[in-house]
């Protein structure tokens, strides 16, 4: 038996919104411990993992590993059901044909609930080797998403460099070159800071398609946190308040140099 009840259910919605473009169907792996999931687009350049912690829902039972194989494209429609100041229930039972969701609205006494049937998917789930980041650069996620969207209206990729000093988004494309230079900015504002630890340089090409796909979850954190390494993906990360991450794992373009 599995039951998790979140109370702001706004937040597995804007999850749910925030993957639904980059993978279609997902295996949802159910622990005691809580809540993850690991996909690659179907191009196998960007990953998607996810892992909320049972302590940060409201009620969370788990009786024994459960793997729930969900088509995110229908999960994100059913979830449009859902007011945002819904909380939401997902219970399954073991060896479960489908995934029951509950909304309840507290407020005007509305329940709303579906029944979605499971899917089966053959994946393999992906070891992510532990990194040490050669660089990490945590910036405001709205400061951050508008930089990609701006840029990729001039060009389909972005060169990001890190310094000690700064974190550079360089773009070039038929309209021309450009670039915009964040330093080191631990300000009296947090919103505003941003926050470069580097111990080697790094610098590397990113498709912007994806970057602007993932910064979708801008909404669900207020920071983003770029984890970069010389010889591996990028990573961006978005820090759920009080129940987890998600991680999007993109692999860098290669020059044609």
């Amino acid at each position: 038996m599995f039951e998790a009840k979140l109370s702001e259910g706004v937040i597995l919605k804007k999850i749910v919104d925030s993957i639904k473009d980059i993978v279609t169907d997902v295996n949802i792996d159910i622990s005691p411990n809580g809540i993850s999931l690991q996909a690659m687009d179907s191009s196998h350049v960007a990953l998607v993992s996810l892992n909320l912690s049972m302590e940060g829902f409201e009620h969370y039972r788990a009786d024994s590993n459960m793997v729930l194989g969900v088509s995110i494209a229908n999960l994100a429609k059913v979830m449009k059901l859902a007011d945002n100041s819904d909380a939401i229930t997902l219970s399954a039972d073991q060896d479960a044909t489908h995934l029951k969701i509950v909304f309840e609205n507290a407020k005007n006494e509305r329940t709303t609930e579906f029944n979605l049937n499971l899917i089966t998917i053959d994946s393999e789930h992906l070891a992510i080797p532990e990194t040490e980041y050669q660089s990490v650069v945590t910036i405001n996620s709205n400061e951050y998403s508008k930089i990609c969207k701006e840029l990729f209206s001039l060009s389909e990729t972005v060169q990001v460099t890190t310094t000690p000093d700064y974190v550079m988004f360089a773009v070039e494309g038929e309209v021309g070159s450009g670039s915009v230079k964040l330093g080191q900015n631990e300000g009296n504002q947090q919103a505003d800071q941003t926050v470069l630890e580097v111990t080697e340089p790094v610098s590397q090409q990113f498709a912007l398609r994806y970057l602007n796909m993932f910064n979708k979850a801008a909404s669900i954190s207020n920071f983003t946190r770029l984890c970069l390494h010389q010889e591996q993906p990028l990573v961006v990360e978005f820090k759920i308040e009080n129940l987890g991450v998600l991680k999007y794992f993109l692999a860098p373009k290669i020059s044609d140099e």
